[in-house]
């Protein structure tokens, strides 16, 4: 049996390497500030008017400046699965010493001219497998692993 694939996209459309970009952008947000506390990258990876829809950050970058610069030593974020298209990322991860349990969280972000420009997340504490329902670790870094791109 033999299989011929062609390639349909109209000839004149060039690669989008926005999200590739994108992803590289939200992790490197993400280690710059909440694993070496580097609160000085906001200026190069966040837009002035960066909006916030976590109702604890104010919007503009300065919020997130402050908040980093305030940071414990002991916050550490640990990245896991990354998924980008267009102009928008998400990230599932883990932080550790934000509260006083470790907290699971997805973060989505817009990018806009090569600046993080909107963000929207979810934290929830961390539950140990053994007292889950399902048996499965709420997260797990080789996750993003496998899907890295």
């Amino acid at each position: 049996m033999q299989v011929c694939l062609s390639d349909t996209r109209p000839t004149d459309r060039t690669a989008d390497d926005r999200p590739h970009s994108n992803r590289a952008l939200v992790l490197d947000a993400m280690t710059s500030l909440f694993q070496r506390h580097d609160a000085s990258a906001v200026g190069s990876l966040y837009a002035d008017d960066d909006l916030q829809h976590n109702p604890n950050i104010p919007r503009g970058r300065d919020g997130v400046q402050a908040i980093v610069e305030t940071l414990s030593p002991s916050v550490y974020y640990q990245p896991g699965l990354i998924v980008a298209e267009g102009d928008l990322v998400a990230i599932h991860g883990r932080i550790r010493g934000w509260a006083d349990e470790p907290r699971i969280g997805v973060g989505i972000f817009r990018v806009e001219g090569g600046k993080l420009a909107e963000h929207w997340d979810s934290l929830q504490n961390e539950v140990p497998v053994s007292t889950g329902v399902a048996g499965l670790s709420m997260f797990d870094p080789e996750d993003g692993a496998s899907h890295a791109g």
